[in-house]
């Protein structure tokens, strides 16, 4: 994944003749594959996101932790802002989450008000996006991040809403990440041993729920349809019951 302050997008894509900006090339950031209008700056809709959330964009550096396209295609099932005031100290987090389905979703963290722990910065928040035919919309994400340095951790967790502790999370996701310098070197090696991550990420995604689906796992539809939804999981049980 590539770690880069946002203002300066365009001098860290010019360490290769093989990087670009919203433009075809074997590694190129896309204004259109991140929030809000794609032909206004990424600041200027990062700070409409969050007063839309009731917050205010500090106006210090904002580092994106992202995929980028690759050949042509980008899919990112989370990324990350990390949004600093003009004293360094982090202000707000962002996760960008978007779906197989073409959805997107952003929840922003106050990192000011937010639990810290000795694992991270918490912050537990509903679910307001169908993401899984395999996750239902009556859960909470809970995310415990750390900071951009020598490494960086992102862990979420899911469980059902309300359940307590006696509703332990059933969903649990770990991205850990050791920071590199952004050279051509670092650039070129990366890419030689992942050229198309994005598709290793979206082929994965796949396998995995396909093998879900043959375990017989319940599934949901997307909210708006209830009935198939219902329909669907009621399928499943019967199966259950009939197979012991």
């Amino acid at each position: 994944m590539a770690c880069l302050d946002i203002d300066r997008i365009d001098d860290a894509m010019r360490v290769s003749p093989v990087a670009g900006v919203n433009r075809w090339s074997w590694m190129s950031f896309d204004d259109r594959d991140h929030l809000g209008d794609p032909s206004q700056p990424l600041r200027a809709r990062l700070a409409a996101s969050a007063r839309a959330d009731g917050h205010v964009l500090p106006d210090g550096p904002v580092l994106m932790l992202t995929h980028l396209r690759y050949l042509g295609y980008a899919f990112n099932p989370i990324s990350f802002f990390y949004c600093y005031d003009e004293a360094g100290r982090l202000a707000l987090v962002l996760n960008e989450v978007n779906s197989t389905f073409g959805e997107q979703r952003c929840y922003w963290i106050d990192a000011r008000t937010a639990e810290r722990t000795p694992n991270g910065l918490r912050h537990r928040t509903a679910k307001t996006m169908h993401v899984s035919p395999f996750m239902g919309m009556d859960v909470d994400y809970e995310f415990v991040l750390t900071e951009p340095g020598a490494s960086l951790v992102a862990h979420m967790t899911t469980s059902h809403r309300g359940g307590g502790e006696q509703d332990p999370p059933y969903f649990d996701a770990t991205l850990r990440l050791e920071r590199r310098p952004w050279t051509a070197r670092e650039v070129h090696a990366a890419l030689f041993r992942h050229p198309f991550m994005t598709a290793k990420v979206i082929g994965a995604i796949h396998w995995e729920a396909l093998k879900l689906w043959a375990k017989g796992l319940p599934t949901y539809a997307r909210p708006g349809n209830p009935a198939a939804a219902a329909a669907r999981s009621s399928k499943r049980a019967t199966r259950t019951e009939i197979g012991g």
